[in-house]
């Protein structure tokens, strides 16, 4: 008897201790009979809807809804509960007070032994704070895309593994127009091998970057186009689990692509202008040099004649000849005169001060000032220049007279030859720890026994050329001072290629520019 009455007192108190757990449960709990009317509501459930106890028992739960939830979620709802499956979802109820609020709601069907639902349980927490948080944060992501997306300039989001989590049409505009499955990784590239370690510092200390400007060639030849780079580090903290004590964050880069080509193209038309201005004036005060030079040579060979019929006629001693040595002598005399006054008008060309210089650049410019020659005859020009290329160190000025000097001795050679298809190739590249550029034309070619006289004072290849031939060994003089090689490809089958090549300047990887 002392044993069932153990039993039975254990089992009033797992009883009570339930009711008690339902009454104090911090989620809104009531319970309905199979038609939906309530028999019972817990505390929390008074503090949700506002209702008393004696407001709601014997009451539809309908009581609650606020009419604006879409009669499907009901109807599926029901149909639900009555297979004996529990449905969960979200209703916008209404409080006594006359305000709605948005329920997440669980309901579940209670069945006695034999299987059949007697009664149902639903419980529901007031979300509509935690809703609107969360619509706050999406509302703020579609204004913030769609702010990036109407930007007139490309923009993305990238996090710190390189990965583009958010960008806009213009930015995805790029990766047909330049060719690169990925453009930010391209122009993070580009910015880091500029920037070195000013790029880890900025990071590191979330500060920010503009004006990095970049010129680079677009797909299928179409031109160069030029992008002016800017770029801001923000810290965003992470919201998952492993991060709720920890406090977690990831570091965002928002990079901006502003396409400044056709202000670029301004400058660069000045500039160009500037350059012709500069060439021009190199070019009056170099013919004025060669000019010179030539005449000097050209007097030179009869001096020379002259000097050694005087050696010979005094190595004759014949007094008969006195009144002709002094007739040579005196020509001799004139003619040293000659030379010295043309040698103190040679004028002087002065050297601009060396720096690293990026032959892409100088190449381009220079295809610039020849364009209308090129147009004029017809000439493809095939332009395959390296990407990522090391500076070498020296002049502007004469590097640019050296390649115009070469590819203006390419043009001459293809207006001679009789072979219509005109074709102009330029590559750089680089190879161990030199600079290599390549010019070949399509034009007749350099014969082999020719190929070592090139380079000499005076000699020209050019059948009715007016120059005085001192156009190679210019350039050969300036490649020389640049402590570089210049030579023919003897396995060039078709025309001539002239091969270049200069030392790396020490600091490249600190320099490169790209072009």
């Amino acid at each position: 008897m002392m044993s069932a009455l153990s039993e039975s007192d254990a089992e009033q108190e797992t009883l009570r201790l339930f009711v008690e757990t339902v009454e104090q449960a911090p989620i809104a709990i009531s319970i309905t009979d199979k038609k939906a009317k309530i028999i019972y509501v817990n505390k929390e459930f008074c503090r949700v809807t506002g209702y008393a106890p004696d407001d709601v028992l014997g009451e539809n739960e309908s009581l609650l809804s606020d009419k604006s939830t879409p009669r499907q979620v009901y109807q599926t709802l029901w149909r639900t509960i009555c297979r004996k499956e529990s449905w969960q979802g979200q209703l916008v109820n209404r409080h006594k007070l006359g305000q709605r609020y948005l329920a997440d709601l669980t309901i579940a069907p209670i069945v006695n032994a034999l299987g059949v639902i007697t009664h149902y349980i639903g419980m529901h927490r007031d979300i509509t704070a935690s809703h609107e948080v969360e619509k706050k944060v999406s509302n703020q992501k579609l204004l913030i895309e769609s702010v990036i997306n109407s930007s007139p300039i490309a923009m993305v989001v990238i996090d710190d593994n390189d990965r583009v989590v958010l960008d806009n049409q213009l930015y995805k505009a790029l990766v047909s127009d330049l060719d690169k499955s990925e453009p930010a990784h391209f122009f993070l590239q580009l910015l880091r091998d500029e920037m070195t370690e000013a790029w880890l510092e900025l990071q590191n200390n979330n500060q920010g970057f503009t004006n990095r400007e970049f010129r680079v060639e677009t797909k299928g030849g179409q031109g160069a186009r030029w992008f002016s780079c800017a770029g801001n580090w923000f810290v965003e903290n992470e919201v998952s689990a492993d991060s709720f004590f920890a406090n977690n964050q990831k570091k965002y880069l928002i990079l901006t692509l502003t396409d400044i080509t056709k202000q670029r193209q301004h400058i660069e038309a000045l500039h160009l202008q500037t350059l012709k201005t500069i060439m021009a004036e190199d070019e009056r005060v170099r013919s004025i040099r060669e000019t010179l030079l030539g005449a000097i040579h050209q007097i030179q060979m009869p001096m020379n004649q002259i000097s050694a019929a005087e050696q010979i006629l005094l190595h004759k001693r014949d007094e008969k000849n006195i009144h002709l040595i002094n007739i040579l002598q005196q020509i001799q005399t004139s003619g040293k005169n000659a030379v010295a006054t043309m040698q103190a008008c040679i004028p002087v060309i002065y050297h601009s001060a060396e720096m690293p210089v990026n032959l892409n650049q100088i190449l381009h410019e220079v295809l610039l000032l020849e364009e209308q020659s090129l147009l004029t005859h017809n000439i493809d020009v095939q332009w395959r220049p390296l990407a990522h290329l090391p500076t070498i160190l020296g002049s502007e000025n004469r590097l640019r007279i050296l390649f115009k000097q070469l590819i203006d001795n390419a043009i001459d050679a293809m207006i001679q030859s009789e072979n219509p298809n005109k074709q102009l190739s330029i590559s750089t590249q680089t190879e161990a720890n030199l600079l290599i550029v390549r010019i070949s034309d399509s034009g007749n070619g350099i014969p082999c026994d020719k190929r070592s006289k090139i380079f000499e004072p005076f000699y020209t290849t050019n059948k009715g050329s007016n120059t005085a031939g001192m156009g190679l060994v210019i350039a050969k003089e300036i490649v020389s001072q640049h402590n570089g090689l210049i030579d023919i490809d003897n396995d060039v089958e078709q025309g001539c290629c002239f091969q270049l090549s200069f030392p790396l300047h020490k600091s490249s990887r600190l320099e490169v520019t790209h072009v």
